[in-house]
């Protein structure tokens, strides 16, 4: 059998993955964030990289070449300190901000919000060597090793064939100058580490669906360990009888005492009942005083019938009724024409006058 065997064959319970989550046990894959991070990085420089780059180079000029500075005198190497970080500043926090929206983005998807102050403490069971040739040895490292491989190989790959495609252009660079030279290898190597970008990006979210598959496995269970969890959140099964048992008498209880000063009982026909009163005197709006489904309304119909409660079956109301008025709430202003046809026709039965609503 397989329960005898201690295979796990269910799948993890709600509560069994919270308490993972909760121990740190949470899908991620560092491949994945580490890509995610290089990709964000290189489009940044892409598109923002241009004017640092013109900045560096407007900088280099004006201090290599030009007038030579005549004086050095403390207040002017200030300035020209504070001038050269402010430049660097306005160019370069947008990419470091860029980057760090990237890395936080990357990790937030596959984890969220998680704070796990426990994990800050040392771990001396990591220090058993027994354990750390498993961990060596284990499935997951196995994989990172193919990983490793195969991201080393996609990356010589990727880089040989972008470079390879732009052969005749370097060959040809002899024909340009300097800035124009610089230019091209620029952007080259820019698009170059783009495309391996993409591709180490394109591997991770296979590394992801691998720990995601591998978290899967680790969280089964057995059927006696969710049987063991069942009987945990639930309870001893004759406490949780008892305990539903004395809630029914109370509400029981509860009814008993409101049902009789209630004006209509509204049923559907026999699995809800809904006791409304109505004293335009001291109510603005028309009360449910006791509600129920199943044997709580058989009670309240038999109340109704001790007491000369009206009892009419109106199957929607009782319906809307049941379900969006809570006991000893007020009818919504949507039922009211609904709720005082049904007053009205019970005074025309009884012979009374119909109440007015009082204004005020």
């Amino acid at each position: 059998m397989a329960e005898a065997d201690g295979d796990k064959t269910q799948d993890a319970t709600p509560h069994r993955r919270q308490q993972a989550r909760e121990e740190g046990h949470v899908v991620k894959s560092q491949d994945l964030a580490s890509a995610a991070l290089l990709l964000a990085g290189v489009a940044t420089l892409l598109g923002l990289g241009g004017p640092l780059v013109e900045m560096l180079a407007r900088y280099s000029t004006e201090q290599l070449g030009g007038t030579a500075w005549l004086s050095a005198d403390p207040d002017f190497i200030v300035f020209q300190c504070h001038r050269l970080v402010y430049s660097l500043g306005v160019h370069v926090l947008p990419i470091f901000g860029m980057l760090m929206a990237a890395g936080i983005a990357a990790n937030f998807f596959q984890v969220g919000f998680l704070f796990l102050p426990d994990k800050l403490a040392p771990d001396l069971s990591r220090l058993d060597p027994l354990a750390g040739l498993q961990r060596i040895f284990s499935l997951t490292n196995l994989v990172r090793l193919g990983m490793g491989v195969l991201k080393m190989l996609l990356v010589v790959g990727v880089a040989y064939a972008s470079l390879y495609g732009e052969r005749e252009k370097i060959l040809g660079l002899s024909a340009l100058s300097v800035p124009q030279i610089g230019s091209y290898f620029t952007q080259i190597l820019l698009w170059t580490s783009m495309k391996i970008a993409a591709a180490l990006f394109a591997l991770a979210v296979f590394d992801y669906g691998f720990q995601w598959w591998k978290n899967e496995q680790d969280l089964r269970m057995t059927s006696q360990q969710v049987r063991e969890e069942m009987k945990n959140l639930e309870g001893n099964p004759q406490m949780t009888a008892r305990r539903k048992q004395v809630q029914r008498q109370l509400a029981l209880s509860r009814i008993s005492t409101a049902v009789p000063k209630a004006d209509v009982v509204i049923t559907n026909p026999t699995e809800l009942a809904i006791a409304v009163q109505y004293d335009p005197e001291t109510m603005a709006a028309p009360i449910v005083v006791a509600k129920g489904a199943g044997v709580i309304a058989q009670r309240i119909r038999k109340l109704a019938l001790e007491h000369g409660i009206a009892i009419l079956e109106r199957k929607p109301l009782a319906q809307a009724l049941y379900r969006e008025v809570e006991v000893n709430h007020p009818v919504p202003q949507e039922k009211y024409a609904a709720v005082a046809e049904v007053l009205a026709y019970v005074y025309q039965l009884k012979g009374k006058k119909i109440p007015t609503p009082r204004t005020g």
